[in-house]
């Protein structure tokens, strides 16, 4: 039910089809898809969705895959939502439920993303896809393409973690380390695709990739408005850690499609999440200015990005819902990766615990109040970046093999 594009920049619309940026705007042309909403009312219903498989394609209607294009048959999607009681307490609201994404197919959020990358990369007749990415993008788009058969070639900046190289490696993508940055790996990688005419999976300028995304908002949405957690209420916020701008802006959207079909009463604000050494986006947002590129100098990999192309979605969003935008230091982020597996039981990578350690800051700034009920989206995997995991979570005890050295450190 794609009714077409339209670029989030200058308001210039396109028809469905193979499309990345508006031909008038460049890559500052971002295009948004669009539905027809009266259609989807008919058919996505509160019964109908009990009815379908547990994955991001129970949503057909407001995806861009049309019925009949093969797709990766991986179970991506409808991760688990749980509510951390003690992690509560120690970040200082009511109550604080985790929705763990690290439990897709690769590890990771943009799973969502790339199934349906790779679906429109057969649907359009590519013999290959590529992308740009830190580490996670890519592992995705070489999962899901392996999948289906089809080949992937990944750039990736030299700051890339080794466990999301080796996943790339073992799925058999063709990989590049570009020496240089993240920026530099992408606009590499946009040059390749047009030399070698590969589809660019990259969701900064890939709208099909957001609707992807937008999967996770429509899943949160259905397990609280539809499901028994907070007696058919939305949370009040929900925290998002931001890179390149598109994950929140995905989230928020399918929150917001929800709703305009009926199936949601309330739309919860918007929580978005910077490393402090990568936060031009937030920067923009306090300025109500255009976004200023920036370093990118933090040891959340995943949202390490100081160009991004997404600003303007995300802005856009995060507004829309009313909500708000924080940076928050390495050294918050790296206690958040301890508190969210101690205090919740869920391994995040950097990116990952970002949205509980800018929640934290948020409630001591008093923007998100102690009384608030939060969900926040646990993007990806610690094991994505074990350097980090053992800088968060300290070294094991050296013993020898017998019991007085045990007890010596117990009781120490």
């Amino acid at each position: 039910m794609l009714t077409g594009l339209v670029c989030i920049a200058c308001g210039r619309s396109y028809p469905p089809g193979d499309h990345q940026t508006c031909r008038v705007c460049g890559l500052d042309g971002i295009l948004d898809a669009r539905y027809d909403y009266d259609a989807a009312r008919v058919s996505l219903t509160a019964d109908s969705l009990a009815g379908r498989p547990p994955d991001m394609w129970r949503y057909g209607e407001l995806l861009p895959v049309p019925a009949g294009i093969q797709r990766p048959d991986l179970q991506v999607g409808w991760t688990t939502v749980r509510e951390v009681p003690r992690l509560a307490a120690a970040v200082g609201v009511r109550r604080l439920f985790l929705k763990d994404e690290g439990r897709n197919p690769t590890g990771s959020f943009k799973d969502r993303a790339s199934a349906v990358g790779v679906a429109k990369a057969l649907e359009f007749g590519y013999q290959a896809a590529a992308c740009a990415s830190t580490g996670n993008a890519a592992s995705s788009l070489a999962g899901m393409a392996a999948s289906v058969g089809l080949p992937a070639f990944i750039f990736v900046p030299e700051r890339a973690p080794e466990p999301k190289v080796a996943q790339l490696l073992m799925f058999g993508a063709t990989v590049f380390r570009v020496r240089g940055t993240y920026e530099q790996a992408f606009e590499l990688c946009r040059a390749a695709c047009e030399r070698f005419r590969w589809y660019n999976r990259n969701s900064g300028t890939n709208p099909f990739l957001v609707e992807g995304k937008k999967t996770a908002g429509l899943e949160i949405a259905e397990q609280f408005a539809l499901g028994a957690m907070l007696d058919g209420a939305l949370p009040d916020w929900v925290a998002v850690s931001v890179g390149d701008g598109c994950t929140i802006g995905g989230v928020t959207k399918g929150l917001h499609e929800f709703k305009r079909l009926g199936l949601a009463r309330v739309m919860p604000r918007m929580l978005g999440v910077q490393a402090e050494g990568a936060s031009p986006i937030v920067r923009a947002f306090a300025s109500k200015s255009d976004l200023v590129p920036s370093g990118a100098d933090t040891v959340a990999d995943s949202i390490a990005v100081g160009t991004p192309r997404n600003w303007r979605r995300a802005l856009a969003w995060v507004r829309a819902s009313r909500g708000a935008m924080v940076a928050v230091p390495d050294e918050a982020i790296l206690e958040a990766m301890r508190q969210a597996a101690r205090l919740g039981a869920v391994f995040a990578e950097p990116a990952g615990a970002a949205a509980v350690a800018g929640l934290r800051a948020a409630v001591a700034s008093g923007v998100v109040p102690a009384d608030a009920t939060v969900l926040a989206v646990i993007t990806g995997n610690g094991l994505k970046d074990i350097r980090a995991a053992m800088s968060a979570a300290g070294a094991p005890h050296d013993v020898r093999p017998d019991l007085t050295a045990v007890a010596d450190i117990v009781e120490r």
